[in-house]
């Protein structure tokens, strides 16, 4: 494995990776840019070509292009490294099975069951027709990979025993379940069924969706993977590891319901489009779309578009910044029909989607409600979207719009949009990276030694023609922190790359580079005599406890030079 790691950093660097998913800036001899991890609108996320690495410093993201492509794709090491082979045409090593990890194992049992749903997909003509009726060609289901789960109770299961599966493993992946009360009876999960694995960002199997053949009374249209180490419902979007590069060409996805409807609409040469797989839009879903384009098109089917004032996925991308538009298919239709029947009528439909808030807007105007009814249902089912844009711009043009479309004066409108609360504020699941959180009582010192002793390993590589100023800083940082100097700079040696990268991508180029140490330099101070002073009045109220008359005098003496130090510093700071 670690030749194969070694080949791709020698082919790929970290520029030319991260600039590929986001927008870089020179910076020196470093490029910046917005953090993909973290909701932020100035740049604080640098990139070093000449240490291969990245830092963030508004999340502390950081790390190298495995890092890098494990957090932005959601994957493990495995995962990131097969995406980064692909991208610098390294042929990745087989490792024997000892080696495997349990997630290698488990996406081996899944790609077995790949195997065996494809066969049957072969011999099984009512799928195959169904297939074809629905305008499915051969290569649409080779590129998928689809299948067919055969209408019998253990074939699956007969099957993978017969690779020697185990039965935990097949538990694991979903692939089968256990009849309550028996001792040992295990049945397939999916029966009767076509058959769609579901792929990580990297194209591993990790789950699949089956869609009944024959309909009943007692099962679902489509039945998902259970929940397990591989699949998250919440994180996984069917579709992302073939539609990614396209959102980003494209700048925008487009989100329909189901499998059917994302098979099509690829087939159809729309590739930059993804599925919820009839589950609930999770904010986890939205900021893997986030990160690759801010502009989504919810495919509504023709007969399910009415409002959705209580809808989540809606109100979360909103409140994300995400420019979220409604493109709605004929009545009576889904985008898989438009796909098959009338593919230019289908791209029409795309391409005249509506901002989401002037499409509800428009729908309320086209039933000629009397002007007091229309206020109340603009009141109910579209202002509630306009109170999710973190935008107070946004806001103020949609409320404009409004009122021009509905003749309802833009004060009422504001006066009632005070009055609805954002559900994204108390119903969040946020999955970004936390920003840096202003250090509590304690770490501030910390924080501002990791910087001292950055600038002082920084400067220590910098050339001979300033060693005066580099000797003054390491002066008087060794006055402040005195016998501590030495344990800290052993400390931070371990992390000097990384400290080294966090001090040059902040501080090259600066122009009042002297003046911002030697804020952090008093700064340091402050903390050392804040403590100085703590420890001082301890040993004061024991001395007064023992009635010590000269201590309590020679104590006093030092605490009153302390303070007066400490104001100092403090004054200091404003001139």
């Amino acid at each position: 494995m670690s030749s194969s790691v070694d080949q791709i950093k020698s082919k790929i660097d970290v520029v030319s990776l991260i600039s590929s998913y986001i927008k870089l800036d020179k910076a020196g001899t470093n490029f910046k840019g917005r953090c993909p991890f973290h909701n932020e609108k100035t740049p604080s996320f640098f990139v070093s070509p000449d240490r291969g690495s990245y830092y963030c410093f508004g999340c502390q993201a950081k790390g190298d292009i495995f890092t890098f492509v494990q957090e932005f794709e959601g994957l493990d090491f495995i995962g990131s490294l097969k995406i980064l082979a692909d991208k610098a045409g390294v042929k990745l090593e087989q490792f024997d099975r000892g080696d495997k990890t349990e997630k290698e194992r488990l996406h081996g049992v899944l790609e077995q069951a790949v195997f065996f749903y494809q066969k049957k997909l072969s011999e099984n003509k009512e799928a195959k027709d169904y297939l074809e009726n629905r305008g499915v060609i051969e290569k649409t289901i080779g590129d998928f990979r689809i299948g067919y789960a055969p209408l019998e109770w253990r074939d699956l299961f007969e099957f993978l025993l017969s690779k020697g599966v185990t039965e935990g493993d097949m538990m694991e992946t979903g692939l089968i379940k256990r009849k309550d009360g028996a001792p040992v009876s295990y049945y397939d999960t999916f029966r009767g069924r076509i058959m769609f694995p579901i792929s990580d960002s990297s194209g591993r199997v990790v789950g699949f969706s089956g869609r009944i053949l024959v309909p009943d009374e007692k099962s679902p249209k489509y039945l998902n993977s259970p929940e397990t180490s591989l699949f998250n419902k919440s994180d996984i979007l069917f579709g992302l590891d073939k539609a990614k590069v396209d959102i980003r060409l494209k700048d925008y996805s487009i989100l329909v319901e189901g499998q059917m409807d994302l098979v099509m609409l690829h087939q159809a040469e729309i590739p930059n489009t993804v599925a919820s797989s009839g589950t609930a839009l999770t904010e986890m879903h939205l900021t893997k779309l986030r990160r690759l384009s801010n502009r989504i098109i919810m495919a509504y089917d023709g007969d399910s578009a009415g409002f959705a004032a209580s809808n989540r996925s809606a109100q979360i991308a909103l409140s994300l910044g995400m420019e979220l538009k409604i493109a709605v298919m004929p009545e009576g239709k889904d985008p898989a029909d438009l796909a098959k029947e009338d593919v230019e009528k289908l791209k029409e439909s795309l391409k005249t989607a509506k901002h989401i808030i002037d499409y509800y807007t428009d729908t309320l105007l086209s039933k000629g409600l009397e002007s007091r009814e229309l206020g109340i249902e603009i009141q109910k089912n579209v202002l509630p979207y306009v109170a999710e844009l973190p935008s107070t711009i946004e806001k103020s043009h949609f409320i404009k719009s409004i009122a021009k479309k509905t003749f309802i004066k833009e004060e009422a409108l504001w006066e009632d949009l005070k009055r609805v609360v954002p559900k994204s504020a108390s119903q969040s699941t946020v999955n970004y990276s936390p920003k840096a959180e202003a250090s509590p009582p304690g770490r501030r010192t910390e924080s501002i030694e990791r910087k001292v002793m950055g600038i002082i390993m920084w400067q220590r590589t910098k050339p001979k023609d300033n060693e005066l100023e580099k000797a003054e800083v390491e002066k008087r940082a060794k006055e402040i922190i005195k016998e501590r100097f030495e344990v800290l700079e052993k400390y931070f040696e371990k992390d000097k790359d990384l400290l080294l990268f966090e001090t040059e991508s902040y501080y090259n180029n600066k122009i009042n580079i002297e003046k911002e140490i030697n804020y952090l330099l008093l700064g340091l101070e402050e903390e050392y005599l804040k403590k100085e002073f703590s420890e001082a009045m301890i040993v004061l109220q024991k001395a007064e406890q023992s009635k010590d008359a000269d201590n309590i005098k020679k104590l006093l003496l030092e605490c009153q030079r302390i303070s007066q130090r400490i104001n100092t510093i403090k004054n200091s700071y404003e001139k």
